[in-house]
C-alpha cells in the first residue's frame, strides 16, 4: 500500500512538472507571438514617414489588425469547443509570420494593410487555442495560468518596441524580414504544445462550477456578461491610447527624440506586464471581483494627472497606469470563464476578440480625434473612461456563491 501510494505521489508530482513546463512554453510563445505583433505600432514613425501617412491612417492599420482579430476569435473558440484543434496553434503562427515577411517588404499602403490583416488572423488563431492550454495546465489555478500565460503577451509588447528602437529604426522597414527567426522558433514550440494538449485534454465533463451557474438566472449572466465588456472596452481604448500614441504625445509635448520615446513606452509596456502577471494569482487568493475593482476604477486619479504632468512625472504616471490596468484582464476572464462553464474556447476569444476590437476602433477613433484637435486632447478625453469601472459593483460575487453549499 505504502509503495503504491508512493507512485501516485510521483506520477501526481510529475504530471504537475510537465503542466508547469506547458504552462512556460505557451508563456513563451505568447512573449514571441506579440513581440513580432508590437512590431507593427512601433514602427508607425517609419511608416509615416515613408508612406506620406496622417494619424487616421496609421489608426486605420490598427483597425484592420484589430478587427480581423476580433472578428474571428470568437468563431474559432466556439468550433474548438466542440471540435479540438490543437496544432491550430502551429497555423497561427505560420499566419503571423506571412504577415511579418509581407510587412517588411510593403511597397503600398494598401499591401500594409493585407500584412496587417495577416497578422490579426494569426491572433486570432493562436489565443483561444493557447488560453484553453494554459487553462488545460492550470491544476486549478486559473488565475494564476492565465497571468502567466499573458504576461508573456505584455512582455512580448514590451519587448517589440525595445528591438524596434534599436534594431529596425536604424535599419529601415526591410530589417523586419529578420523577425521570422523568432516565429520559426515559435512554430518550434507550438508543435509540442499543440502534441501535449492533444493527449492530455480530457472528454467534457461536468463543471464543479455548473451548480453555481445553475443558480444564476440566465438574465443575471447576460448583465454580467454584459458589464465586462464594458470594462474590457474601458481598459483598452485607454491603453490604445498609450500603445499607438504615447510617443507622439511625449514627441509633440516634450521634443523627444523618436528613441527616447520608445524607450518611455517600452518602461510602460514592463509595467504593464508586471500588473498582468500579479492580477491573476491575487484574484485567485482575495476574489477576482476585488482586483477588476482595484485596477478598473482604482487607474482614475493617475489618469486624471497624466495630461497635467511634466516629462519627468508623466514617466511615473504611466507606469503606474501601466501596472494598475494590467491586472485587470486575467480576473475579468477567468471570472467570465467561471461565468459561463464548460466554454472556455468561445469566452476566451470572445473576450480576446473584444480586448482586439475595442483596441483596433480605440486606435481609429482617437487618431481621427487627434488629427481634429491635438494628441494632447486624446489624454484629456481618455482620463475620463476609468470611470465605468464603478459597474463592477453590480457584479456578483462568485466565490462567495461557490461557498455557500459549504456554509450550510
Amino acid at each position: 500500500m505504502a509503495t503504491n501510494t508512493s507512485t501516485a505521489q510521483a506520477a501526481t508530482g510529475s504530471a504537475s512538472q510537465t503542466a508547469l513546463k506547458v504552462l512556460f512554453a505557451i508563456s513563451f510563445c505568447h512573449l514571441l507571438n506579440d513581440t513580432i505583433q508590437s512590431l507593427l505600432p512601433s514602427i508607425y514613425p517609419i511608416l509615416k514617414i515613408n508612406f506620406r501617412l496622417d494619424f487616421g491612417q496609421i489608426g486605420f492599420i490598427t483597425l484592420t489588425f484589430q478587427l480581423i482579430a476580433s472578428m474571428l476569435q470568437p468563431l474559432i473558440g466556439l468550433y474548438t469547443d466542440r471540435r479540438p484543434l490543437p496544432y491550430s496553434l502551429v497555423y497561427g503562427m505560420g499566419a503571423t509570420l506571412a504577415g511579418l515577411l509581407i510587412l517588411s517588404m510593403a511597397p503600398t499602403y494598401g499591401i500594409l494593410l493585407a500584412a496587417a490583416a495577416l497578422v490579426g488572423m494569426g491572433s486570432a488563431v493562436f489565443h483561444p487555442e493557447s488560453s484553453r492550454v494554459a487553462r488545460l495546465a492550470s491544476g486549478g489555478q486559473h488565475g494564476f495560468a492565465q497571468s502567466l500565460f499573458q504576461v508573456g503577451g505584455n512582455a512580448g509588447s514590451a519587448l517589440g518596441p525595445l528591438l524596434a528602437a534599436f534594431i529596425v529604426l536604424p535599419r529601415g522597414q526591410s530589417s523586419i524580414a529578420w523577425f521570422s527567426l523568432v516565429a520559426l522558433l515559435g512554430i518550434v514550440v507550438l508543435t509540442k504544445v499543440g502534441g501535449w494538449s492533444q493527449r492530455n485534454r480530457p472528454a467534457v465533463a461536468k463543471s464543479p462550477l455548473g451548480a453555481l451557474r445553475a443558480r444564476l438566472p440566465s438574465k443575471r449572466v447576460s448583465y454580467s456578461l454584459a458589464i465586462l465588456m464594458a470594462l474590457v472596452f474601458s481598459k483598452y481604448f485607454y491603453m490604445t491610447s498609450l500603445t499607438n500614441y504615447y510617443t507622439f504625445y511625449l514627441i509633440d509635448k516634450f521634443q523627444l527624440p523618436v528613441r527616447s520615446a520608445q524607450l518611455h513606452l517600452f518602461a510602460f509596456l514592463g509595467a504593464t506586464a508586471v500588473g498582468t502577471f500579479l492580477g491573476g494569482p491575487i484574484g485567485d487568493r482575495i476574489g477576482r471581483k476585488y482586483v477588476i475593482w482595484a485596477s478598473i476604477l482604482g487607474v482614475f486619479p493617475f489618469t486624471l494627472a497624466l495630461p497635467y504632468a511634466n516629462l519627468f512625472w508623466t514617466g511615473i504616471l504611466s507606469v503606474a497606469i501601466g501596472l494598475i490596468l494590467s491586472s485587470a484582464f486575467s480576473a475579468i476572464l477567468v471570472y467570465a470563464q467561471e461565468l459561463v462553464p464548460g466554454k472556455v474556447g468561445l469566452i476566451s476569444g470572445l473576450f480576446f476578440g473584444l480586448a482586439f476590437g475595442m483596441a483596433g476602433i480605440g486606435a481609429a477613433v482617437l487618431g481621427e480625434l487627434a488629427d481634429g484637435t491635438s494628441i494632447e486632447f486624446v489624454y484629456h478625453v481618455c482620463s475620463f473612461l476609468p470611470l465605468i469601472g464603478l459597474l463592477t459593483a453590480f457584479l456578483p460575487n462568485l466565490e462567495a456563491r461557490h461557498l455557500e453549499p459549504r456554509q450550510r
